[in-house]
Formats: structure tokens, sequence, C-alpha cells
């Protein structure tokens, strides 16, 4: 094999297969029911869950990373103002997101993902749910979140945040509070998005659709004050849980 092209040694051939060949109409519509299943059982985890924000970031990154510290501090000040710290779950920033919550005694979740090497769920999560598709955990994601902080990260951290702006340009979803944070390590995404502007290839408004900061109490204030983030929080919908649909469980707390 070519050194230059990656191992298919641990591929997921159902989806491999299902995004490289046509398959009956039987083995489509099986994948389908997969799919709708996986949405469900985030549906039922997170239904009664409110005002979160999601946090994204590397998951290489240990304790003693400074933008581990970081989102330890800025999930924390989220938590004190009653939002619940959302994660894909997994360890590094990630981790750093959801033990930020817990150190000031606020809510953590997570929204983890199957992979071939298994990401084993961080230990400071009041709940989780493992999703098998990047897709459904997206949406995910996105569903449940009023607010979101990219931290300095990956090829997964940049598709989540390069999707959000997209949803909000193409506006398939309202304006909310995005915060790009480490000038230092994204200053050259950062000068990108400044030469698609002058290139044309962005409108001059769609290169501020996102707050690019170092401060940690300027992204928190930007979240806190957003209007999208305000007017959610007076017209809060609070859900009856249901006992015959076995809810009781699903509660915050």
């Amino acid at each position: 094999m070519n050194k230059n092209f990656p191992s298919t040694d641990h591929l997921n051939f159902e989806e491999y297969e299902f995004i490289e060949k046509k398959q009956s109409r039987w083995k489509e519509f099986l994948f389908l029911i997969r799919v709708v299943i996986e949405f469900i059982k985030g549906f039922r985890t997170f239904h009664f869950i409110n005002h979160c924000v999601t946090i994204f970031g590397s998951a290489r990154f240990d304790e003693n990373n400074q933008y581990y510290q970081a989102t330890r501090l800025i999930a924390a000040k989220l938590a004190q103002n009653e939002f619940t710290i959302m994660t894909g779950g997994g360890p590094g920033i990630m981790e750093a997101a959801n033990r930020g919550a817990k150190d000031v005694g606020g809510y953590s979740i997570g929204c983890n993902i199957q992979l071939p090497h298994e990401q084993k769920p961080n230990p400071y999560l009041d709940k989780w749910v493992t999703i098998r598709y990047f897709f459904v955990r997206k949406m995910l994601l996105i569903k449940y979140s009023s607010a979101f902080v990219v931290m300095p990260g990956g090829y997964g951290t940049l598709d989540e945040f390069f999707e959000s702006i997209t949803l909000v340009q193409t506006q398939k979803m309202p304006p909310f509070p995005i915060v790009l944070f480490g000038k230092e390590y994204h200053q050259h995404l950062y000068q990108h998005i400044q030469n698609m502007t002058q290139q044309g290839t962005i409108s001059p408004n769609d290169a501020k659709l996102f707050l690019f900061t170092d401060d940690i109490d300027e992204a928190v204030d930007f979240i806190l004050h957003h209007p999208l983030v305000t007017q959610r929080k007076l017209h809060k919908i609070k859900y009856v849980p249901k006992w015959w649909m076995g809810e009781k469980d699903l509660l915050r707390g």
C-alpha cells in the first residue's frame, strides 16, 4: 500500500459501504432505521436539558496545557450563570469543560462518539449518550446549544466551527453566539477568513458571525448578553415528564 494513503484497517465498513456504493433498498432502509434510532436516543437523553453551551476543542491536550486551563475557567463561569456545559464527552478540552462545570457545582453533559479506537466518556459528566454517526452527533450538539465556544483543536473542531457559521450564514438557524478562542493558535485561520472577505467569497458581515478573542471574561460576557441567549432565557419552555414514558429519570439532576 502506498504510504501516502491512510490505512483502511479500522474503517467502519457499514458507513463506508453506504457512502461508496449502491446497496439494496432493504439495506438502505435498515441504515435509515439505525439513524432514526440514534436520533431518538439523543432526543430522549437531552429532552429536559435547558440552556446549554457547547465547548469544542482538541482531545489531545492534558491538564498542563494553557488551553485546558482556560477552558476549565470559561466553563466554570458559564456554569455559575446557570448554563449546562455540553461537550463531545471525551478527553482533553472536552474533559476540561465538563470539569470546569463540576468545579462550581454546575451541570455537565456529553455527546460521545463511537470510534474504532474507543473514546471513553470523561469522569466529569452527569449525563451522556454515545452516538454511532458523526452527523447525528453534530446535529444533537447544535440542537441543544444556545452558544458554541471553539477552543484550539483539530479537524473535528474546525468542522464544527465552520458548519455552525455556515448554518447561520445561510439562515438555516438563527444567529447565535459563536466564540473562536485563542488568537495565537487561530491567527492564520482568522487571517484566511479576512482574505475570503477581501476576495469576495464571503461578505464582510459573514466575517462578523463569531467573536475572536483571547479574553475569558469577554467570551463569557459575549454569550451572556447575546440577544438570542437572553431571549431564550425569557421564553424558557418547560416540559412535564410523563411517567408512562419512563421520563422521571431523564430530568436534569
